[in-house]
C-alpha cells in the first residue's frame, strides 16, 4: 500500500467516530505483505518496545533482555528465531486490533516504561529519566514543549508585546515556531538570504551531521524520510526550510538583514535595534524582548600564519567554500583536521592530484557502521506509520548519544593512568577506539604514531570515522604533523624547512566560538556593554540564557550550552526556548515591563558550572581545545547531563529575576 492509499484509509476511518480509535490498525494491516516487509527492515529493539507497549506483556522483555547489549541496531544479539517471533506477534496484535476495533493508543505505567527503556538500551536507565522521556517521546500524543497560558492574556497586552528573534538557524526557527504557537507577535532578522544558519553557510564537500538525524531534528517535527542515518548538508537544509514553510514562519523573516546593535531603552522599557537591510542602509527597529539565536560556530576563524595573504591560488575557509574553483587534479593543502576537515578530506581525496593535510593534534575517531548507511524504505515506512516506533527509536539515539556516555567524562582522582584516560569507563572506550584504529592502519607504524592522541578520549570532540583512516593511506594523501612556519605564493613551509607545494589552500580552522554574539553590539541597562562584560573569550550567562543587567534579553545556544559529551543541540535549544517563553509569559500575564537575572543567581550558577568542569575531561592537565578560553576556563560546553539541564529549564522560578 502506498503512502497516499494509507492516508486515504486513515482519513476515511477518521470521518466515522465509531471507527476513529482503530483507524491506524486498519490502515496498517490493509496490505499485510507491505507491513511484513517493513517490519523485517525495522530495528528489533524499538520494535520490541512497541509490542510490549501495545500488549503490556512484560515477559517479552525477559525473553530478549540478555540479547540487547546496546542502543544500536548493530549491537543487538537477538537470535533470528526470536526476532521472527517478535515480528510475528506484533503483526498478530495489529491484526487483532484492526478486527476488533481496538485503539493502538496506550501509555505504559511509569514502572513498566522505565523497565522498557532499560531493556531497550541494554543498561539501567535511572528513574529520574522517566518524566523527561515521557515528554521527549510525547507518548501522551501531545506537544509538551510549548507554553500554555495560565490565564488568557488581554488581547491588547499580547498585541502590544513584540519579540525580535536574531537569526533564522536551528534555534531561531524553533523560537519563531513556538512564538507563533503562543500567539506572541515577533519578527526574525536573518543576515543570510535563507533559513538554516550553519547548514546554509557550510557547503563544503562532505558536509553533514555527526548526530543521528532522527535525533537531530525537532521533537515536534520529526522527519521520517531522512535519506541516511547521518544525512548530508542538502537534506538538513531542506528539513529546516520545510519547517519554516510548514509552520508559516517565512513571512515573518527579514532576510539579508543583519542586526548591528541592540540597546536597552530604560525609559521605554524596550530594545532599540539598528538593522542593516539588503540595500546596506541602516534602520531602527524596536522590541519588548530579544531572543538572540546567532549561534557559536558561524564566524570563520582564519589562522595567523605568516605569508598566508601572499598565496597566489584560491584559499578559503570550509565555512565559506568557494565552489567556483575546480580542485580536480590539483595539489591541495588542507590546514586542520577537526570535524570539517575530516569530512572534506575523504570527499575530495579521490579527485585531487595530491592532498597534503596539516595536523596540529589528532582527534579520537570512532567507528559507527550506521554513518555510511542509507535508511531503508521499510524503516522509513515503519517510522512514519507504526505507532510509537519512531518515539522508541529516537529514545535509543537519545541514550546512546548523550547521557549514556556522560560518566566516561568524569575524572577519577584515584585512576592510576591519567596520562591516557580519566576513569575505567574512559579507558574502556579508549581501548575500543584503538582497536578500530589499529585495524584500519596498524600496518603503517609511522602513520599510526601520528594519529593516536596523547590525551584521554572526549578531551576534544569525538569524531566519526568518515573513511578518514582509509583516506590517510591513499597514495596521493600525506599527513604532515610538523608545525607550519609560513605560507609562500605556492607552498606551505613547515618548521623543518620543507616546502609543500599547493595549488589551493583549504582552511579547516574552526570558528570564533569564544567571541560569542560577535560582531553584534549589545548595550544593556545603564549602557553596560556585553562585549566589555564578557571580554574576548569569557562569556557567562544563567543557564546559558540570561545575563544580569540585560533585561528581556535571552541567548539561545549561549555560554556553556554546547554538548561536548554528545547529544543533540536541538534538544538543548528546545529546553532554552521553552524557558525563554516562560519568561515572556511571566511578563505578559503580569503586565510588568522587564525582568533581568539577579546577579547572585547568575554568579552562583556559574560557580557550579566551573566546579563541575574541574572534574571533567576537558579540564584534564595539558588539555587544549576550543572549549576553553585563554585562562583555561571552559566557556562553551555544558557540564550537565541532558536530564539535569531539562530539569533546570523545565520551569521558571520568578525569584531568580528582578522585575520592573
Amino acid at each position: 500500500m502506498n503512502t497516499a492509499r494509507l492516508r486515504d484509509v486513515r482519513d476515511a476511518d477518521a470521518q466515522r467516530p465509531e471507527a476513529h480509535a482503530a483507524w491506524c490498525a486498519r490502515a496498517l494491516v490493509a496490505d499485510g505483505e507491505r507491513l511484513r516487509a517493513a517490519l523485517d527492515d525495522a530495528d528489533i529493539g524499538p520494535l520490541l518496545m512497541v509490542l510490549v507497549q501495545l500488549t503490556g506483556d512484560e515477559t517479552l522483555l525477559d525473553e530478549c533482555a540478555s540479547y540487547l547489549t546496546g542502543p544500536w541496531d548493530y549491537s543487538h544479539r537477538v537470535p533470528e528465531e526470536r526476532q521472527r517471533a517478535v515480528r510475528a506477534r506484533l503483526l498478530e496484535v495489529l491484526e487483532a486490533c484492526a478486527a476488533e476495533g481496538r485503539s493502538l493508543r496506550r501509555v505504559p505505567p511509569a514502572s513498566l516504561l522505565r523497565r522498557m527503556m532499560s531493556v531497550c538500551v541494554g543498561e539501567t536507565v535511572p528513574e529520574e529519566y522517566v518524566p523527561m522521556m515521557l515528554e521527549e517521546m510525547a507518548l501522551e500524543e501531545r506537544d509538551p514543549r510549548g507554553i500554555s497560558w495560565r490565564a488568557a492574556p488581554p488581547r491588547r497586552a499580547l498585541a502590544g508585546f513584540k519579540v525580535a528573534v536574531i537569526g533564522a538557524g536551528m534555534s531561531g526557527l524553533c523560537a519563531a515556531i513556538r512564538l507563533r504557537e503562543a500567539g506572541i507577535p515577533f519578527e526574525v532578522f536573518e543576515k543570510n538570504d535563507m533559513v538554516g544558519g550553519t547548514w546554509h553557510e557550510n557547503r563544503y564537500p562532505g558536509c553533514g551531521v555527526d548526530t543521528p538525524n532522527h535525533f537531530y531534528s525537532y521533537s515536534f517535527a520529526p522527519n521520517h524520510g531522512w535519506p541516511d542515518f547521518y544525512s548530508k548538508r542538502d537534506a538538513l537544509q531542506a528539513y529546516f526550510e520545510g519547517c519554516a514553510d510548514s509552520y508559516g514562519i517565512r513571512p515573518s523573516i527579514r532576510f539579508r538583514t543583519e542586526v548591528v546593535s541592540a540597546t536597552w531603552d530604560e525609559g521605554g522599557a524596550l530594545w532599540r535595534l539598528v538593522v542593516r537591510g539588503p540595500d546596506g542602509a541602516a534602520r531602527d527597529a524596536r522590541a519588548n524582548a530579544v531572543l538572540c539565536a546567532v549561534g557559536q560556530l558561524n564566524r570563520p576563524k582564519l589562522p595567523q600564519i605568516p605569508g598566508l595573504d601572499t598565496f597566489r591560488g584560491p584559499a578559503f575557509h570550509t565555512g565559506r567554500w568557494e565552489h567556483e574553483h575546480d580542485l580536480r587534479g590539483k595539489d591541495v593543502a588542507m590546514i586542520g583536521t577537526g570535524a570539517s576537515g575530516m569530512q572534506v578530506a575523504p570527499t575530495i581525496a579521490p579527485h585531487v592530484g595530491r592532498l597534503t593535510i596539516f595536523q596540529r593534534s589528532p582527534h579520537w575517531v570512532v567507528r559507527n557502521p550506521n554513518y555510511h548507511r542509507s535508511v531503508g524504505e521499510g524503516t522509513k515506512w515503519v517510522l512514519r506509520h507504526l505507532p510509537y516506533y519512531a518515539k522508541w527509536y529516537r529514545f535509543t539515539l537519545f541514550w546512546g548519544f548523550a547521557d549514556g556516555i556522560h560518566e566516561a567524562l568524569q575524572i577519577d582522582p584515584a585512576w592510576p593512568h591519567p596520562e591516557r584516560s580519566v576513569n575505567a569507563i574512559n579507558e574502556r572506550h579508549r581501548r575500543s577506539i584503538l582497536k578500530w584504529l589499529t585495524r584500519e592502519i596498524g600496518d603503517d607504524p609511522a602513520l599510526l604514531a601520528k594519529v593516536v592522541p596523547d590525551y584521554p578520549p572526549y578531551g576534544k570532540r569525538i569524531l566519526i570515522d568518515n573513511h578518514w583512516y582509509r583516506t590517510l593511506k591513499r597514495d596521493n594523501v600525506a599527513l604532515v604533523t610538523e608545525p607550519i612556519a609560513r605560507v609562500t605564493p605556492d607552498s606551505v613551509v613547515t618548521e623543518d624547512g620543507t616546502a609543500h607545494r599547493a595549488d589551493a589552500l583549504v582552511l579547516a580552522t574552526g570558528f570564533h566560538a569564544a567571541r560569542m554574539l560577535w560582531p553584534l553590539e549589545v548595550a544593556g541597562r545603564g549602557g553596560r556593554r556585553l562585549r566589555a562584560l564578557w571580554g574576548e573569550d569569557d562569556p557567562k550567562a544563567y543557564l546559558g540564557i540570561a545575563v544580569p543587567g540585560f533585561p528581556n534579553f535571552f541567548v539561545l545556544y549561549g555560554p556553556n550550552t554546547n554538548l561536548g559529551h554528545g547529544g543533540s543541540a536541538i534538544f538543548h535549544t528546545e529546553c532554552q526556548v521553552r524557558y525563554a517563553l516562560r519568561c515572556l509569559r511571566e511578563l505578559i500575564e503580569t503586565g510588568r515591563a522587564s525582568m533581568e537575572c539577579r546577579q547572585e543567581v547568575h554568579d552562583a550558577y556559574n560557580e557550579r558550572v566551573d566546579r563541575a568542569h574541574e572534574s571533567m575531561v576537558w579540564s584534564h592537565p595539558g588539555m587544549g581545545n576550543w572549549y576553553r578560553n585563554g585562562r583555561g576556563r571552559v566557556f562553551a560546553n555544558s557540564p550537565w547531563r541532558l536530564v539535569d539541564y531539562w530539569r533546570m529549564t523545565a520551569e521558571l522560578d520568578p525569584a531568580d529575576f528582578a522585575f520592573r
